[in-house]
């Protein structure tokens, strides 16, 4: 349940079309609903303005469709991280709506907010094409939160003319998500290009010395360039969740 919808709710209570009863059963599920398994947290849209997402590791098919058809209830679209292609089989039998998007592994069922005609983009930008499963987590979250995104794949800085070419397109966005591993220096170039706030994702992509991405998350936690915020190694989903925020705004 969404914010308007819980004020619509008690409008109707307050103007006796809704009797108090029928009222309490539809609130009967918040803050969260109790699974057994997973303890679904319906109040989480309220709270944050996008409902709780499904991180999918560790669960099985079925606990994954079961909570995701209790958000889809409630919610208009339910996000799901790490799935397996036999989830997302399960969920397209399931479900009426469904986008499974392979390479960064997500599901999203039900209908995402459009985006508004006039936000500004989220830019998701790449190092490598080893680095696009990490960059698609990240737009395919920003997407669903209701954003526009343009992407950017392949401009590392082993060849930084193809970065330059793209100039007008970092002019133009709200924020900007840079996914790199191995020395993870292009988060550092773009922040010394742009006036958006850069969000950079190291990657576990690399040779033995790059220690699964530790090398490129210090090159970005100690880079020179202002306006550069770091997330963890090969969470694509948190930089688009936080870049959807920037764009998105308070709408408290």
């Amino acid at each position: 349940m969404t914010e308007r919808q819980l004020a619509r709710l008690l409008r109707e209570v307050r103007a006796g079309r809704l009797p108090v009863a029928e009222a309490v059963e539809r609130l009967r599920s918040l803050p969260f609903e109790d699974l057994g398994f997973a303890k679904v947290d319906h109040h989480r849209e309220i709270r944050t303005g996008f409902p709780e997402v499904i991180y999918c590791a560790g669960k099985t098919t079925t606990q994954v469709i079961e909570i995701a058809k209790r958000i889809v209830e409630r919610h208009s679209v339910a996000l799901a991280t790490r799935c397996t292609p036999e989830t997302a089989e399960a969920a397209q039998k399931a479900f009426r709506q469904v986008l499974w998007h392979e390479t960064p592994r997500v599901l999203v069922i039900g209908k995402p907010p459009k985006p508004s005609p006039r936000a500004k983009p989220v830019a998701v930008l790449t190092a490598g094409t080893a680095d696009v499963p990490v960059a698609e987590e990240a737009a395919v979250t920003a997407e669903a939160m209701g954003c526009r995104v343009e992407r950017v794949y392949d401009v590392g800085v082993a060849g930084l003319h193809r970065l330059l070419r793209y100039r007008e397109t970092l002019r133009k966005a709200r924020a900007i998500v840079v996914v790199a591993g191995m020395e993870g220096a292009l988060a550092s170039v773009v922040g010394g290009l742009v006036s958006a706030p850069v969000i950079a994702v190291p990657t576990s992509v690399g040779y033995g010395a790059s220690f699964q991405g530790l090398s490129a998350l210090l090159t970005m936690l100690n880079s020179c360039a202002s306006g550069v915020v770091v997330v963890n190694i090969d969470n694509g989903f948190g930089a688009g969740y936080f870049a959807a925020l920037l764009v998105r705004g308070n709408k408290r």
